[in-house]
């Protein structure tokens, strides 16, 4: 996707910019990498990206200490490994990038307690766990939009549950602009489901394949194939279908959906066909799912393997993208700086 840009009165067609990130967390799983990962590799040849490690988010949960390089360097190898290429995206770690945190203490100046009180993730964050409601969470929308507005991004991949950070990023950028008199900032925009993003699933029978389900109902990138086939086997199903063509409830819906994410269309007409029929046998279906999973899953962990072993061209990568996005970051920054009246 592209957008016209006018530079000495010529028409250019300059590159859709789009900025992602994850916090480090724990390891990659099945459904950050149907849900993002693949579509980052496609984005990458098409659009200018930046795809960070937020090391700065994940002090709102107060990781172990010394633990934020070592957890940040185990989300870029698995970047790597998934195929997002250092020479194609700027590719960071979030603590890396200075300037971030300058645009976003500008961005807490203008923004509002009681709008960002009424962001529901703050909420429930304060619900789950009200003895460490700090600053970080509150303001959590503002390094946010610091971090995509720093590259003046275009378009975001954003989830279901993001929607409304985003939504935030357009008020402060629009705000910005307003107050100074400028067009400093875009007004970036979702990238949603036309993308082919895939919904991946739990384990456990219902909602989605991610790090609050557990890890018994998630499969992770680094999970060897003892570890896959035995979650796969203690999924949930039922007692198998009474009626012919009978619509599937939503945990043996689950197990198909994870059949066709990594399995041939023949295998799952085969399976479909025999749910209609009222002849599955859930142990048949569990052992091929599991078999093909491993098969997907296993290209993945060894590159994991290979790559988390060269200590020397992480790092090299890592100083690449340092490099880059501070060359992006700076441009923005020094706009900023003038229009607010500072001295650059």
């Amino acid at each position: 996707m592209y957008l016209c840009r006018i530079i000495d009165n010529n028409f250019v067609m300059a590159k859709d910019i789009v900025c992602s990130g994850i916090r480090p967390t724990g390891n990659l799983h099945l459904g950050n990498y149907f849900g993002a990962l693949r579509n980052f590799v496609r984005m990458q040849e098409e659009m200018d990206c930046y795809f960070f490690i937020a090391d700065y988010h994940s002090l709102t949960t107060h990781p172990t200490p010394g633990s934020i390089y070592n957890d940040a360097r185990a989300i870029l190898v698995q970047y790597l490994a998934a195929g997002l290429d250092p020479e194609k995206a700027t590719i960071y770690l979030q603590s890396d990038l200075p300037e971030t945190i300058e645009l976003y203490l500008f961005f807490n100046m203008n923004a509002y307690l009681g709008e960002l009180e009424r962001v529901t993730s703050f909420k429930d964050k304060v619900r789950q766990n009200p003895n460490n409601v700090n600053a970080g969470l509150l303001t959590y929308p503002t390094l946010m939009a610091a971090d995509i507005l720093i590259h003046k991004a275009t378009r975001v991949p954003v989830g279901k549950d993001q929607e409304q950070h985003l939504e935030m990023t357009r008020t402060f950028a629009q705000r910005f602009n307003n107050m100074y008199h400028s067009e400093v900032f875009p007004l970036p925009q979702a990238i949603g489901s036309s993308t082919g993003l895939v919904k991946i699933p739990a384990l456990n029978g219902s909602g989605k394949m991610g790090k609050s389900e557990g890890e018994a109902s998630t499969i992770f990138l680094t999970d060897e194939p003892s570890v896959i086939r035995k979650k796969i086997m203690k999924a949930k199903s039922d007692s198998g279908p009474t009626e012919m063509n009978q619509q599937k409830p939503e945990e043996i819906e689950n197990l198909f959906s994870l059949l066709k994410a990594v399995s041939s269309p023949d295998t799952v007409e085969y399976f479909d066909d025999l749910y209609n029929r009222c002849q599955i046998r859930y142990g048949d279906l569990k052992k091929q799912l599991a078999e093909d999973m491993v098969n997907f899953v296993e290209p993945l962990r060894q590159r994991i393997l290979e790559i988390g072993a060269d200590d020397a061209a992480l790092r090299r990568i890592m100083d690449l993208g340092k490099e880059k996005a501070h060359d992006s970051a700076a441009r923005t920054l020094a706009e900023v700086r003038r229009v607010i009246g500072y001295r650059n």
